[in-house]
């Protein structure tokens, strides 16, 4: 269990949750639910055979067979992040539109009102809400008409340390479209303007879905220290280093886990350590923390049930995306010289792909001959067997169908169960179904 500083790994993780989950819900009876437990154990399952299911894949040249673990691909799991940004980058990346630019802004919540969403999960989707209702109205206070924007929102709660820091990240759109339908373009955000407007658009909506007497003087107190309005975060310029693949850039920050395994140092049984680069001083700062502490600044990250992250308003709401996407395809790049200056939408990568990328080497390819792997069977708990394609592989029309290259099978060669039963494992990723 005791490791050296900078030997510790996603089992460990695993492990710090395997000792302490049982004893956390009792002490914390908010987190004694069956929706926790089943994150936690879908976590816990990640990777395992007999709990989370299996594929396994047979070569038809040598007859070498894998089992392939199926992982969680929750963004809870230190095993699945980096897949789940992918899938998360490549997702938002399909919903930029061409030809704009893009630029990213960050609202954040002042000390003093987090407690509040704490206990009140409910107020993250009017958060979210008035961040783009904030953007909406800054921007046509600067045009002095009203400009319909289109932003995608994204929601974070983990500041660098673990802590309960909600936040939003929102992509917007470098333009609009006037009441009488012209698009109208704007080249900056003025920042003074921008924090009075997020401070009054906050603030407001507190007050209003909160039902509490108390959050009048944490309201006024917000009111009398930040005189200027609150943190409102402009990126420079149009595009990060580079240019390309905004949806990427964010994903590191917004759907990863609350603290990476790169930064968990230690782990006695008792206490965690880790470290975090605070904004604050610039510098690298260490915690060794309780366990169940740990635990709880983990878990206060899980969303509740059907929540969703990633929300879209304005010209790319759902209703109107279609549509408005076919109308800038047309008048963009005729009326707005900003082809050079913005994010590209960034491609999606299968399996396969974001594999080769991880490991270098393709994982449907054999480790004995090189040849070709061919999905076999898919097993799940609860389920059993759910696709057997042996009947299917080794009929003699399909064997000359896969096999033009190579006639070293020979038509109508036919394997048996027993001439394959040779076991490997692969990386615990994803398997394409």
């Amino acid at each position: 269990m005791n490791k050296k500083k900078g030997q510790i790994d996603k089992a460990t993780f695993k492990q710090i949750f395997r000792d302490n989950w049982e004893e956390f819900k009792r002490a914390y009876s908010k987190y004694n639910t069956a929706y926790h437990d089943r994150v936690i154990r879908k976590m816990l399952d990640c990777g395992d055979p007999e709990k989370a299911g299996y594929a396994t894949y047979l070569c038809l040249d040598c007859g070498e067979k894998r089992k392939v673990a199926f992982s969680c691909k929750s963004s809870f799991c230190l095993s699945c992040a980096k897949v789940h940004a992918d899938e998360w980058s490549s997702f938002v990346g399909r919903r930029l539109f061409p030809a704009m630019a893009y630029r990213h802004v960050v609202l954040t919540v002042p000390e003093e009102l987090r407690v509040w969403f704490y206990r009140n999960p409910n107020l993250l989707s009017p958060l979210m809400k008035a961040g783009h209702e904030c953007l909406v109205n800054t921007i046509s206070f600067v045009k002095r008409e009203r400009i319909e924007l289109g932003s995608i929102v994204v929601l974070q709660t983990a500041g660098r340390s673990g802590g309960y820091n909600p936040h939003l990240h929102i992509l917007v759109t470098s333009g609009g479209f006037s009441a009488e339908g012209e698009w109208v373009g704007y080249n900056y955000l003025p920042y003074d303007v921008l924090h009075r407007k997020w401070q009054y658009y906050l603030l407001s909506m507190i007050r209003q879905e909160v039902k509490n007497p108390k959050i009048e003087a944490a309201i006024d107190q917000c009111w009398k220290k930040y005189k200027k309005g609150l943190v409102a975060w402009i990126e420079k310029g149009k595009v990060p280093e580079g240019g390309k693949g905004l949806a990427r850039y964010l994903a590191k920050y917004v759907v990863s886990p609350p603290i990476s395994v790169r930064r968990m140092e230690e782990y006695d049984g008792r206490e965690v350590r880790y470290w975090y680069n605070d904004h604050r001083t610039g510098k690298r700062t260490r915690e060794k923390v309780d366990v169940l502490k740990f635990i709880g600044r983990m878990v206060q990250h899980i969303l509740p049930k059907g929540f969703q992250r990633i929300r879209y308003y304005g010209l790319h709401a759902s209703s109107k995306y279609g549509r408005v996407r076919a109308q800038l395809e047309e008048i963009l790049p005729k009326e707005c010289d900003i082809q050079t200056d913005t994010y590209h939408v960034v491609p999606r990568e299968k399996f396969q792909q974001r594999f080769i990328g991880a490991f270098g080497r393709d994982p449907f390819e054999c480790r004995k001959c090189g040849g070709a792997m061919e999905l076999l069977t898919i097993w799940l708990p609860g389920h059993g067997v759910i696709l057997d394609r042996w009947d299917q592989i080794f009929t003699g029309e399909t064997d000359e169908r896969r096999h033009p290259r190579d006639d070293r099978m020979g038509k109508g060669h036919a394997w048996s169960r027993q001439d394959s039963e040779v076991q490997l494992s692969l990386p615990l990723m994803p398997v394409p179904i």
